[in-house]
């Protein structure tokens, strides 16, 4: 059974499929902002949405868990679920479950929450791993989820973690060193740390009874259940403490690319009007294998190209008799779904419509809803404009669009 799945590899790994503990529950006090850090725009969402999505589209699992502050679920649920990119990912593994838990008086208690609340939730943990991970974490990659999960899977518990790049000393409660350690022989821990379920889940029953407070999980787990291995972490999977930082990280992971469409097709009889996915009421529709939606065409070719995944001709041939008549929508759609699943967001989308007859200008905001809720993107981040042929040439037989858009990731 898959348990993590990357570009290149899917790795075989555990009986049952894992599960995530998200740890939200703090205050982050140090962001010196009224809004919880893990609840910061970013991305296509929020931090915590992100973090979410990771776990999503990099882990083949069947529950995660999400701690939040006490009286705070509401919010915990809008900050995962804002995010129309969690939506489609659980729309296309409506057997996944997110749930939530209030979190306890330190980390450690939180987690013992949400342990306790996933061992409510399913019916059985036996050979089950779980990732446990900071909800204020999320630059994780899937090559880095593969490789811890990989790890704990042969030795019970693993997490990342990286060599200190400053020397690093112990010093007593006056601030005088006391000792000079070897950065060869100190590691920062980064998460997920993962385990086999029950083993922390009876670790953290232990350490609670003993009155010792611990500093995190691998910690506990030590103590009572045995050795944590260690795979090499990543520099960019940083925990977001302070506001800058988000903002530095954003910035240098974004790319920016532009995208160009273009189609055209006939008008005859006999045939109906599709532009930007509505029908439009006129004498005439357009001339194509499909149902000739030349708007929707041009917006699909122009997302392929932003995204280097081809053209509309690939992925839907006119000589393939399945896609005869076939509502753009969907075809968008598919594509829009290979797009996101490769990281992409749509900035905004420009789009023209040439056409003489019928006046578009009527139906502009009802086709600018149709394209936003096909995407599942707001409706300011897409325009569209019509042009006259100022009956010139062909006017009254044919219409055109040119689509441009703007995707990053």
């Amino acid at each position: 059974m898959k348990t993590v799945i990357s570009e290149t590899k899917k790795t075989s790994m555990t009986k049952n499929k894992p599960v995530v503990l998200i740890t939200a529950a703090g205050s982050s006090t140090r962001m010196g902002s009224n809004i919880k850090k893990e609840y910061m725009a970013l991305e296509s969402g929020t931090v915590l949405s992100t973090v979410v999505k990771k776990f999503l589209s990099g882990t083949d699992t069947e529950l995660i868990c999400i701690t939040c502050p006490a009286g705070g679920k509401k919010e915990s649920e809008i900050a995962v679920f804002c995010d129309p990119q969690v939506s489609a990912l659980l729309e296309k593994n409506p057997d996944i479950k997110i749930i939530f838990t209030e979190g306890g008086s330190s980390r450690q208690a939180s987690v013992f929450n949400g342990l306790k609340k996933i061992r409510e939730t399913l019916k059985n943990t036996e050979n089950t791993l779980i990732a446990i991970h900071d909800g204020a974490r999320p630059f994780i990659t899937n090559e880095l989820l593969t490789r811890t999960f990989d790890e704990a899977e042969k030795s019970g518990a693993a997490f990342p973690g990286l060599e200190p790049t400053e020397t690093q000393k112990q010093i007593n409660r006056d601030g005088v060193v006391t000792a000079h350690l070897k950065r060869s022989d100190l590691i920062s821990v980064q998460t997920p740390q993962i385990f086999n379920f029950n083993l922390i889940f009876d670790a953290h029953v232990k350490a609670e009874k003993d009155g010792q407070e611990y500093t995190d999980d691998t910690e506990i787990f030590g103590k009572y259940a045995g050795p944590v291995a260690t795979v090499k972490g990543d520099a960019t999977n940083i925990k977001i403490t302070y506001p800058g930082d988000l903002k530095p990280n954003e910035e240098n992971k974004k790319m920016i690319h532009t995208g160009l469409g273009y189609d055209m097709h006939r008008l005859v009889t006999g045939r109906k009007l599709f532009l930007g996915g509505i029908e439009i009421p006129f004498e005439k529709g357009e001339d194509g294998h499909s149902d000739g939606d030349v708007l929707l065409h041009a917006i699909t070719d122009a997302l392929l190209g932003a995204s280097g995944l081809g053209d509309i001709g690939s992925f839907f041939p006119p000589e393939e008799a399945k896609w005869k008549d076939a509502d753009s929508k969907v075809l968008l759609k598919t594509v829009w779904d290979k797009i996101t699943e490769k990281g992409w967001k749509l900035e905004n989308l420009d789009c023209v419509i040439k056409i003489e007859e019928p006046k578009f200008l009527p139906h502009r905001q009802e086709v600018i809803k149709s394209i936003a809720q096909v995407l599942e993107v707001p409706e300011d981040s897409v325009f569209v404009k019509a042009k006259t042929y100022e009956k010139t040439g062909n006017w009254e037989n044919q219409v055109e669009a040119f689509a441009t858009c703007l995707l990053s990731k």
